[in-house]
C-alpha cells in the first residue's frame, strides 16, 4: 500500500469493504437512519462536511437526534486554503473525546477530498492552485491540463495530510475500537468516470478501507479550537459557496 507503510496505527495490508454510498450525502442520508434513533442520540458528531447542512430536511433524522453535533466547517473554514483543513477537526474531536460521555463519536475529515494543497506545485499548469473551484481537479484532468499521475500525488498528499492527523488524534483520545474508514471514494477515469457521483455502483466509489485500531489519551495536545456561539454568521450564500469549493455543485 503507498502510504500504509507511513504509518504505524496501519497495517501492511488494509481491509477494505463496501460503503452504502458513492457520495457524502448518500452517506449521510443512509448511515444516519431515524431507524437508529437510539444510537444516534448516544452519538457524538464532529464534521468538516457542509453536507451536514442538510440534517432536518433532506436528511430526515434532525441535529438535535445527536447528544453532540459539531459543524466545525461552520467556523473552522480556511479562506486562504478554500477548504477545511484537518487540524480543525482534529481539535474539535479531541475536545469532544474528552469531555463527551457518549457511545461512540464519529469523526468527518474532508481530506483526502478536494480541494489538494499541493496541487499547484505538484502539476503540469499553473491553471489551479489549491481553493481554485471555477475548474475542479476533474475538469483540468478531463482536459488534459493536468496528468492522472499529478492529480494522484496532489490525491495522495492530501491522504498523508489528514493521516498525521489521525496520527495525533490516536495519541490523545481514549477508544478501545477505533475503524478507520470513508464515506466514499474517487474515480480517476475508471469507466470514464471523475471524482464521485451518487447511486453509482463502481468498485473506485464504493470500496472504502476499514481499518480497527484503538486510540490512548496521552494528552501530548491540547485543542485551542473553540467552537462558534453562533453559526448565523454563515448564510445561505455561504453554505453554496463552500459546497462548491469542495466540488459539490
Amino acid at each position: 500500500m503507498e502510504v500504509a507503510d507511513s504509518f504505524r496505527f496501519l497495517p501492511e495490508s488494509v481491509p477494505t469493504l463496501y460503503s452504502v454510498g458513492s457520495t457524502s450525502w448518500e452517506w449521510l442520508h443512509d448511515t444516519f437512519d431515524p431507524v437508529y434513533t437510539d444510537e444516534i442520540a448516544n452519538t457524538a458528531y464532529v464534521s468538516a462536511n457542509a453536507h451536514t447542512e442538510r440534517f432536518g430536511d433532506e436528511f430526515q433524522v434532525k441535529t438535535s437526534a445527536f447528544h453532540t453535533f459539531d459543524e466545525v466547517w461552520r467556523y473552522g473554514w480556511d479562506d486562504e486554503f478554500n477548504g477545511i483543513p484537518p487540524r480543525p477537526v482534529t481539535d474539535r474531536a479531541i475536545a469532544t473525546g474528552r469531555e463527551a460521555d457518549v457511545d461512540r463519536l464519529v469523526i468527518h475529515y474532508m481530506q483526502p477530498h478536494t480541494p489538494y494543497r499541493s496541487l499547484d506545485t505538484t502539476a503540469d499548469t499553473d491553471v489551479m492552485a489549491p481553493g481554485d473551484a471555477d475548474l475542479s481537479v476533474w475538469d483540468l484532468l478531463q482536459s488534459g491540463s493536468i496528468t492522472r499521475e499529478s492529480a494522484w500525488q496532489a490525491y495522495r498528499d492530501n491522504l498523508e495530510w489528514v493521516l498525521g492527523d489521525v496520527e495525533l488524534l490516536l495519541s490523545n483520545l481514549d477508544a478501545e475500537t477505533v475503524v478507520l474508514s470513508s464515506d466514499h471514494g474517487e474515480a480517476f477515469g475508471e469507466w470514464g468516470l471523475y471524482g464521485h457521483y451518487r447511486h453509482v455502483p463502481v468498485r473506485a466509489l464504493r470500496e472504502v478501507p476499514w481499518v480497527e485500531t484503538s486510540g490512548t489519551d496521552n494528552q501530548t495536545y491540547e485543542p485551542t479550537l473553540e467552537p462558534a456561539e453562533n453559526n448565523d454568521d454563515v448564510d445561505d450564500a455561504d453554505v453554496k459557496k463552500r459546497l462548491n469549493a469542495l466540488g459539490y455543485r
